[in-house]
Order: structure tokens, then C-alpha cells, then sequence
């Protein structure tokens, strides 16, 4: 029998460790419907609960069908093991720092919601009175599993998955968590500083693009990249796919982040569909203004830049103004783009471009265009003469890119430390799926006609 390594058994021990001390979580009483909580508001966030859930399978296939089709199944499979990882951190610790009692300002305490102690029978949340604590647990869960799954991208074809599963348990934790209570937590220092993030702009696209940036540095550059050898995306229509998943999706990212069936939820709503077209025709035309013709991969990516940029201000800015949202976001990321691949930065997917910058972008004019005709605890940005606000979404944005670049770079020393995160160069040449995984993603047959004259059907693999 093979002997087993510390190695391949932490992963399991400590998965055991954890279901052992939850036999001796107390047992509490769910909520009791006294009256106090909306039916319309509980059964609208747990529909957006679960489409923000099915963000994560549409992240797999936007990703998936860009990579090099021996790499598909490793790529898809890293997004959606997140869901595993944060789940169990969550219910155990994560909650409770991202939502505990604050401490300074800074994090939550751990012990407040530890094991989901006191979330089915305790208070509503305050941001949040009508909904059950658990319901608002589970809707910000989905957010907190998505979000070191975006950083995929930009690792994608060189990390180990051993690598990449301590490095979304670490940086959920100490980047992911701390983000949140500084946002989203009434008592939280950016909060209180009056910072503006409706749906993540910050905590979710901000510190994955800076993480995405920091990885693919640490990573340094693969060898098809090096030898400057043009990759084709493994399946165009999984990219369209997963971009139709996203965008449907986001509509429970950032319509359910109003937390209620209100008129708040319908102007996120609408200003989430119409930024993410104007930046997918944006992206799409600006390309045609360089020569290159229309393509189906340039409307996605553009869809996605547009659907990320708004996400930040989508409940704080108006209808109309979310078209110049989208389409300004996806020019600025489609040079950013074109610059980075002038360079030796390989950042396989273009997450930073995409996904930090787009925040970035986002949040700054949500500085500019937040108005409170559209929510009034919101602010009015500098188009409404509010240079202040607008100052104050800068001073966020420096600490959230500072904070997630600093932290990320940490984690992805201590991880090397623990063992190499990129796997030798045979591996990454046999390609993740089969290296990693012992799996192979096939993209189909081929009919090749035999010198008797008839046709064998051959699988493609390579």
C-alpha cells in the first residue's frame, strides 16, 4: 500500500476535525415567524441566493471555454470546489467574521456566529430587518463563494490544486472577511468613512482582480506564453454559456443585494441589464474601430466588464447613467487588455484587466453618478456637485486595492513556503486535467475517412 504523506492527509483531517466539533454545535430553534418578517422579501432573497449561487457553474464555463482544452476540466473544477471550501468556512468561522460583532472596526468577532451559534434564532440583521438572519447568511455566503473563484482566471493552466485550495481557504479569511465587515458591516471603518458598495465593487471585484494580479506574478509566466504560442479558447459556446449564467445570475448579485421585493431591487435590477449591454456592444465595436472583427468572445467579455463595473453603484445610480457605467468600463478594460498582452504580465484570462480594473472603474463613478432620488441612504456624487463622496470612493478604493494586494502577496509567499504552487514543466505541458486530476476533457469526434473508403470516428483530444 502506498504510504501516505502529512500532505495528502491534512486536507481530510482537518475536514474531520471540523464535522467532529460540529456534533457538538448547540442545536437552536429557527426563527420564529412572528409577524416581524416580509413573505414577498423572504422568498424574493432566497431566489437571489440561489441565482448568485449559479453564478459560480457560469463562472466554470466562461472560464472553461477560454482555457486550452487540456485544461478545461482542472479550470472549471477550481471554480466550483470553492463552493466546498467556503461553505464549511462560513458555517464555521466566516460569518462571523465578515458579520460578527465588530471589533475596532476591523473584524468581526469569530465567536459571535461561531458554528452558525444564535443565526437561526437570533435578531434579524439590522441592514436587513425583514428577512431571517440565516436567509441574509446564506444570500452573503454565495458572495464570499464566488469571489477566490474569480481569481482562477488568472492562475489557470500552471497552479496546483492542492495550491489552490489553501489559497481560497486563506484568502477568504483574511482578505474575503475582513473586506466585508469593513463594507457591508454597519460598524465597519469603511462604512463609517460613508464608502458606497452595494454589491461587492470593493470586497468581491477589487480584492479577486488584485489577488488575480499578485497570483499571476508570484505563478510567473507558462511556457506557452513565453514562447509567444497563440492558445484558442477550448469551446467558444461554453464562454457564451457561462456568460449567459453570469448575467442572469447577477441579477440576484445585485437586485438581491437591496436585501427586499422593493423599488430599490427593480433599479438595481435594470441598471444591472442595461450596463452589461452597452458594454458588451462597447467592447464588441471599440474592437471593430481597431480592425478586428465582431466576435462572440468580445460581447461576453465586454457583458462581464460592464456587469462588474455597475455592480458598486448599481443600487446608488440611475437607469440612464449606468449606459456610460458600461461602456466607459469596457474601453478602459479592453485597452487595459491590450496593453497587458504587450507585456510579459501572464494573467491568463485577463482577471485584473477585467475584474480589478472594472471595479475600480466602477467605483469611481459610482463617486461621480450615485444620486439619492435613487436611494436615500445613499449620497449624491460629483455630477451632483458632491466632490466630497466622490473623494471618499477614492480613499476606499486605495484600501481595498492596498489591503487585498498586500494580504494576497503574503499568501502566496506562505503558500510556496508549504510547497511550490506551480506544478513542474512535464505537467504543465501533459496539461492540469490529466496531471492534477487523472481526467481529460474531450471537445468531440472526427469523421476520417480510411483507405477502404469508409469513415472511422475518431476523438479529438488534442
Amino acid at each position: 500500500m502506498k504510504r501516505i504523506t502529512l500532505k495528502q492527509a491534512a486536507p481530510f483531517t482537518l475536514l474531520s476535525i471540523v464535522a467532529l466539533a460540529s456534533i457538538f454545535a448547540p442545536t437552536l430553534p429557527m426563527f420564529v415567524d412572528d409577524g416581524k418578517y416580509s413573505a414577498a422579501d423572504i422568498a424574493w432573497i432566497i431566489v437571489a441566493t440561489a441565482l448568485v449561487f449559479l453564478m459560480t457553474p457560469g463562472l466554470a464555463f466562461f472560464y472553461g471555454g477560454m482555457v486550452h482544452r487540456k485544461n478545461v476540466i482542472s479550470t472549471m473544477m477550481k471554480s466550483v470546489v470553492a463552493a466546498g471550501i467556503v461553505s464549511v468556512l462560513w458555517v464555521t468561522v466566516g460569518f462571523s467574521l465578515a458579520f460578527g460583532e465588530s471589533m475596532g472596526g476591523f473584524i468581526g468577532n469569530p465567536f459571535t456566529f461561531w458554528f452558525f451559534k444564535d443565526v437561526g434564532s437570533g435578531a434579524p440583521w439590522s441592514l436587513a430587518p425583514t428577512i431571517p438572519l440565516t436567509l441574509f447568511a446564506l444570500f452573503q455566503l454565495m458572495f464570499a463563494i464566488i469571489t477566490p473563484g474569480l481569481v482562477v482566471g488568472a492562475v489557470a493552466e500552471r497552479i496546483r490544486f492542492t495550491s489552490y485550495i489553501l489559497f481560497t481557504a486563506l484568502f477568504s479569511l483574511f482578505v474575503y472577511a475582513p473586506l466585508a465587515h469593513w463594507a457591508w458591516h454597519p460598524d465597519g471603518f469603511l462604512f463609517k468613512m460613508g464608502v458606497l458598495d452595494f454589491a461587492g465593487g470593493t470586497v468581491v471585484h477589487i480584492s479577486a482582480g488584485c489577488a488575480a494580479l499578485v497570483g499571476a506574478l508570484a505563478l510567473k509566466r507558462r511556457i506557452a506564453h513565453m514562447e509567444n504560442k497563440e492558445i484558442p479558447p477550448a469551446n467558444v459556446p461554453y464562454v457564451l454559456i457561462g456568460t449567459g449564467l453570469l448575467w442572469f445570475g447577477w441579477f440576484g448579485f445585485n437586485a438581491g443585494s437591496a436585501l427586499g421585493a422593493n423599488g430599490l431591487a427593480v433599479s438595481a435590477f435594470a441598471t444591472t441589464n442595461t450596463a452589461a449591454a452597452a458594454a458588451g456592444l462597447s467592447w464588441m465595436f471599440f474592437d471593430v474601430l481597431k480592425g478586428k472583427k465582431p466576435s462572440v468572445l468580445g460581447f461576453c467579455i465586454g457583458a462581464v466588464v460592464g456587469l462588474v463595473a455597475i455592480t458598486p453603484g448599481a443600487g446608488f445610480v440611475g437607469i440612464p447613467q449606468s449606459i456610460f457605467v458600461g461602456m466607459v468600463a469596457a474601453i478602459i478594460s479592453n485597452v487595459a487588455v491590450y496593453y497587458k498582452s504587450k507585456s510579459t504580465l501572464d494573467d491568463t484570462l485577463d482577471v485584473f484587466p477585467c475584474h480589478g480594473i472594472g471595479g475600480m472603474v466602477g467605483m469611481l463613478l459610482t463617486g461621480v453618478f450615485a444620486s439619492k432620488a435613487i436611494n436615500g441612504a445613499g449620497a449624491d456624487g460629483l455630477f451632483y456637485g458632491n466632490f466630497e463622496f466622490f473623494f471618499t470612493q477614492v480613499k476606499g478604493l486605495f484600501v481595498a486595492v492596498a489591503y487585498s494586494t498586500v494580504v494576497s502577496f503574503l499568501i502566496f509567499k506562505l503558500i510556496n513556503l508549504i510547497e511550490p504552487m506551480r506544478v513542474s514543466s512535464a505537467d504543465e505541458e501533459l496539461g492540469l486535467d490529466a496531471s492534477q486530476h487523472n481526467e481529460k476533457y474531450v471537445q468531440g469526434t472526427l469523421l476520417v475517412p480510411q483507405p477502404n473508403g469508409k469513415l472511422t470516428e475518431v476523438l479529438v483530444e488534442d
